[in-house]
């Protein structure tokens, strides 16, 4: 059974870096052929995709999002990261890391974790 887990801080200042974690169990993130990824949700935008990245260590970023975000991972330790900068209060929202995209259905998801852009 395959378990993620949000990490990170829940409060940034803007113009500042945010910086999450998603650590994975019971599944390898360079197993073939699956994708990671990251989506967040917000009251005013509702979910929005953030982007992934691959068994492979390839990496798709959400255009919107695009020149703000660096995906990474730790295959060592197993875990795949999301960097986000710089950001503003609009980036408030709960973030979640997930398994699937670049077509292929969710079907495993980290709880969630609340991140606030506030000074």
């Amino acid at each position: 059974q395959v378990q993620l887990q949000e990490s990170g801080p829940g409060l940034v200042k803007p113009s500042t870096t945010l910086s999450l974690t998603c650590s994975v169990s019971g599944a390898s993130i360079t197993t073939n052929y699956y994708h990671w990824s990251w989506i967040r949700r917000s009251p005013g935008k509702g979910l929005e995709y953030i982007g992934y990245i691959s068994y492979t260590g390839s990496t798709y970023s959400s255009p919107s999002l695009r020149s703000r975000t660096t995906l990474s991972r730790d295959t060592v330790n197993n875990q795949f990261f999301l960097q986000l900068s710089p950001v503003n209060p609009e980036d408030t929202a709960v973030y979640f890391c997930a398994r699937g995209g670049y077509g292929v259905e969710f079907d495993s998801w980290g709880q969630g974790t609340q991140v606030t852009v506030s000074s």
